[in-house]
């Protein structure tokens, strides 16, 4: 059944697999492990691009599932709206954030209906979600709607490149357990070449691509500039529409 053009990047099965695993959210050894250990990463090289503090920003966090990063982000003073197409996976971030006392407006919905309702935001991170997307072009679009200008646009993905696929499927799925097995599809994998040409394609400029390395002998992930073979990061700013004479 063709979905309709408010739900283009809807993924039926991406969301049937993260909402069968929406119970392992908040298990630090679960299905979610890498996620947890990425968290303060992924904080450090927000508040790099974002500036020092992100008190008072308003911002959404896309495919935020069970809301881990969203909370990180909520705790720094930051206003924020999560949302998601699972709804299970939105129930237990909705539990969890009563849990931690934390007041985060949370939605059961895709990011072409929400971009729908007219609401813009200083920052949207999309993290580890464009690779599983139906349609990345109708999604950017949709973020590119959403981003006040000025604003900033934070991505987080996997490179399609043959380390990747050796890393971060082989390896992480297979051989080390680190996600389940069929979590990614190599295919859907975005290069910074095609991420960038869809930011600049949606009126916003790429201004960093950061790789994200794990060392094994450490057991842990480290920001890494240029090294983007495998995970990365991107940033992108929304250009102000030109002034009319």
């Amino acid at each position: 059944m063709a979905h309709s053009s408010s739900a283009a990047s809807i993924a039926p099965l991406e969301i049937a697999k993260f909402s069968a695993q929406a119970k392992e959210w908040w298990a630090p050894n679960g299905a979610f492990r890498a996620l947890h250990e990425l968290g303060p990463l992924r904080l450090a090289y927000l508040k790099t691009q974002v500036g020092a503090s992100l008190k008072g920003l308003k911002i959404l966090d896309v495919g935020c599932g069970g809301g881990l990063m969203t909370e990180v982000l909520a705790r720094e003073g930051a206003e924020l709206v999560g949302v998601d197409a699972s709804v299970e996976a939105i129930e237990i971030a909705r539990a969890h954030a009563v849990q931690s006392g934390l007041d985060i407006a949370y939605r059961q919905t895709s990011a072409e209906a929400l971009a729908q309702t007219g609401e813009t935001f200083d920052v949207i991170t999309a993290l580890e979600i464009v690779e599983h997307v139906a349609d990345l072009d109708s999604f950017m679009t949709a973020l590119g709607k959403m981003l006040k200008p000025d604003g900033l646009l934070i991505v987080a993905t996997l490179n399609r490149t043959k380390r990747s696929f050796l890393l971060a499927v082989v390896a992480a799925e297979y051989l080390l357990g680190w996600v389940p097995a069929g979590t990614h599809d190599w295919d859907r994998f975005v290069t910074p070449a095609e991420l960038a040409a869809l930011y600049e394609k949606n009126g916003i400029m790429a201004k960093d691509c950061t790789g994200v390395v794990y060392r094994p002998l450490g057991r842990k992930f480290e920001i890494c500039k240029g090294k983007a073979a495998v995970n990365y990061f991107m940033t992108g700013k929304k250009e102000k529409p030109a002034c009319k004479t």
